[in-house]
Order: structure tokens, then C-alpha cells, then sequence
């Protein structure tokens, strides 16, 4: 019976995914990958050359399916952010894999494609200031740094606030966009 080549890879993706997202790079190991996926840890190495490889495919293709489920609108920032908090709402292992990234790969090939896609966001929110259409109190790179870091605030505070978090999904949701509207406000 012959594999079918993309369905394992398909499956160690997925295991990978998880695994990535419980323990960073570091600590993902091979042999957890294959055993979830079904498979021998060598298909590892022929399908993606390493530990390394597979996690810039896994990367990647989050990164992917988080900016087409996410439109980015610089004339609607708290949309933006609104969108993206649900996004990692119902995916956490996207934000755990980006900020596991951020720990442990900044500096690396994907550094040049998340440019490419940050210097296009900066420069439309650039030409939404210039139009009127946002706020220039902040430049750019402030407001993309504070859309960003808002839209994962409730996933990466302190657990000690636990219990003071509002259960609400909505409710937390709410906040955030009242939070980049009201920067906006600012003149």
C-alpha cells in the first residue's frame, strides 16, 4: 500500500502544532511529534530536514491562516484588534506559537516575511492619518505596536488575575476595542 505522502505530512503538522505550541522549539521533541502523528520520526527529517524546518512549515502556516482570517483595515483598527482577539480566542496555539517565535527564533528567515507584511501595515496606517481617516497622535508604529499588544492582552496577563478577569468573553472583547477607540480619540 503506498503512503500518501501529504496526508502524513498533513498529520505531522498538526502534531507538530501542539507540540510546538505546549513547549517552544526547545523543548518539542521529535519523537512526541511522530507518536501523535502515527508515524516514524524519519518522515520528520525527509519531509522537513529537521526539528528546525518543521517548525518554520508549522509557523508558517499559521502565520498564514491568521493574516486571511484576519483582515487587517488601518481605517478600523478596533475591528482589527476585535478580529484578532477572536482569533486567538479560538486558536491559542497561534499566539503560543508566535510568542514561543519570539522567544526562541527572532532573528530568522520568517523575520524578513513578517516585515514585509508590518512595513505594509505601517505604511497604510500611515495613509489612513494622512487621509484623516485615523488619528495621527500616535505614528504608526505606535499604533500597530499598541493594536498588537491589546489584541493578546487578556491571553498573556498574570494568572493572579484570574480570578478578576471578566468571564465574559464579550466583555473582554469590549474592552480591548473601547481601549483602541479611545486611543484614537486622541488628538
Amino acid at each position: 500500500m503506498a503512503r500518501d505522502a501529504e496526508q502524513t505530512k498533513r498529520r505531522l503538522l498538526e502534531a507538530a502544532t501542539g507540540e510546538f505550541a505546549a513547549y517552544g522549539i526547545a523543548g518539542a521533541r521529535v519523537d512526541r511529534i511522530a507518536a501523535a502523528a502515527g508515524c516514524n520520526k524519519a518522515m520528520i527529517y525527509s519531509y522537513f530536514d529537521s526539528k528546525d524546518g518543521l517548525f518554520d512549515a508549522v509557523f508558517d502556516e499559521q502565520t498564514n491562516a491568521f493574516f486571511e482570517a484576519v483582515p487587517f483595515d488601518a481605517s478600523d483598527l478596533a475591528g482589527y484588534l476585535g478580529r484578532a482577539f477572536d482569533y486567538f480566542e479560538e486558536h491559542p496555539e497561534n499566539l503560543r506559537l508566535s510568542t514561543w517565535y519570539r522567544l526562541e527564533r527572532s532573528g530568522s528567515a520568517h523575520l524578513a516575511a513578517i516585515t514585509e507584511v508590518n512595513d505594509v501595515r505601517l505604511r497604510e496606517i500611515g495613509r489612513a492619518q494622512r487621509d484623516g481617516e485615523i488619528s495621527g497622535h500616535f505614528s504608526p508604529v505606535q499604533l500597530l505596536v499598541l493594536v498588537q499588544a491589546l489584541s493578546a492582552a487578556w491571553h498573556s496577563t498574570n494568572p493572579e488575575l484570574g480570578p478578576h478577569v471578566p468571564a465574559a468573553r464579550a466583555a473582554r472583547r469590549r474592552t480591548l476595542v473601547d481601549a483602541v477607540q479611545g486611543l484614537l480619540a486622541l488628538k
